[in-house]
């Protein structure tokens, strides 16, 4: 006999009770507004920007944003996807179930999180000043280990795992404990083992790979 639903697990099914596909789209609209507002905007208003403008790069640039913009819905739905796959193999390597579709919904909307690290760093250059240059906009990653050292110094390789590892991923992880629990009807703490198993584990495998393969 399966337990009964928590409190915790109640109040979470109450407050993402609303219809996921209108929530994909408006997820979708944030995450390209801000990128478009950081990648275009901004560069627009930088002098890198007005010089790239003048030799005509700049036209390879936005052309590569609008193939980013277009993409942006296939690339979460494929992420959401991929994670809840692990967890779901993560759960069923530990010896537990969750139902896939509705683990999926969940991790859908806890792609949330990744909204706030890409609206601060909006709001951050929204008004550059004369001397910020792309690569500082580009370098920039709120509340990550890159943001505790010079990347100037540091091999490009590892670049991306140091702002790959930032506070937003723990506060996803958190959230996807809370997902997990909500639908394996497991504790907290045997959630978040199977977070630990099904996503954290992978997630850092994943950047190890990366240094690794990284020329």
């Amino acid at each position: 006999m399966s337990k009964p639903d928590s409190q915790v697990a109640q109040r979470i099914l109450d407050t993402i009770n609303f219809d996921k596909r209108i929530f994909f789209i408006i997820l979708c609209f944030l995450f390209i507004t801000i990128r478009f507002v950081t990648n275009d905007i901004i560069l627009d208003t930088i002098y890198a920007g007005r010089e790239l403008s003048e030799n005509g790069s700049l036209s390879f640039f936005h052309l590569f944003n609008a193939l980013h913009y277009i993409w942006t819905p296939f690339s979460i739905l494929w992420k959401v996807t991929l994670i809840t796959f692990f967890l779901w193999t993560g759960a069923f390597a530990l010896g537990y179930k969750i139902n896939f579709k509705p683990l999926w919904t969940f991790v859908l909307v806890a792609e949330t999180v990744f909204i706030l690290p890409e609206l601060i760093k909006m709001i951050i250059f929204i008004s550059p000043s004369s001397d910020t240059s792309f690569q500082d906009i580009q370098n920039f990653s709120a509340f990550s280990l890159a943001s505790l050292f010079d990347l100037d110094g540091i091999s490009s390789k590892y670049h991306y795992p140091l702002k790959a590892l930032n506070l937003f991923e723990v506060l996803y992880a958190f959230i996807l404990t809370l997902g997990v629990h909500t639908y394996s009807k497991r504790n907290l703490k045997e959630s978040f083992l199977i977070v630990l198993v099904g996503y954290v584990f992978v997630y850092l495998v994943w950047l190890m790979f990366y240094i690794l393969v990284y020329k």
